[in-house]
């Protein structure tokens, strides 16, 4: 990588991407203690999906070593299942309407190619998530659990679905054999 702009960025969103991963972690424990067993499996599949989107930017990093001080957006705080929900939903929102939208315009501009799929399936798997978090937290408002469904990762890109896995990832095209289910 030859640019130090998309360089911080990748480094930037490495950083909310892997404290997204411990984040819903947390919470997905958290739910699970308030009787939300499949709120808490949707929490940690799609911790995975960050921890997938982390390993790709850190991957992308790959030929700059050495230490930085990295500065990302990060929610804090353990509330109530809605309320992490709510955090997760806020979360997600961030890197749609901001952070990626940027992070690429600077990326294309940079003709950082491999910085711009990293980005590019994060943003795609992030709709998702914030729709799929926006539709449990209607129902945890209700204090109903989500339906007991697979949640299926696919372990390339992070794409989120529920269900039976696809044969072809729509994001990035992988086969169906690289999918993790939870």
């Amino acid at each position: 990588m030859e640019n130090n702009m998309t360089a911080a960025n990748l480094r930037s969103a490495h950083a909310g991407e892997s404290m997204a991963y411990m984040r819903y972690r947390v919470w997905g424990a958290h739910a699970k203690k308030e009787g939300f067993p499949n709120v808490s499996r949707l929490f940690e599949a799609i911790a995975y999906a960050e921890r997938v989107h982390a390993s790709n930017h850190f991957k992308e990093l790959k030929s700059l070593p050495g230490d930085f001080a990295v500065t990302a957006m990060a929610g804090f705080g353990l509330g109530t299942t809605e309320e992490n929900l709510a955090g997760a939903i806020a979360g997600e929102d961030f890197e749609i309407e901001q952070m990626y939208p940027s992070y690429l315009a600077v990326a294309e501009l940079q003709q950082e190619k491999g910085a711009q799929t990293s980005m590019r399936w994060a943003l795609e798997a992030e709709r998702i998530h914030s729709k799929l978090f926006s539709d449990a937290k209607e129902l945890v408002a209700k204090g109903e659990d989500i339906p007991d469904t697979d949640i299926q990762i696919c372990g390339v890109c992070g794409y989120t679905g529920l269900g039976e896995a696809p044969d072809v990832c729509p994001i990035c095209g992988a086969k169906k054999d690289k999918f993790v289910v939870f």
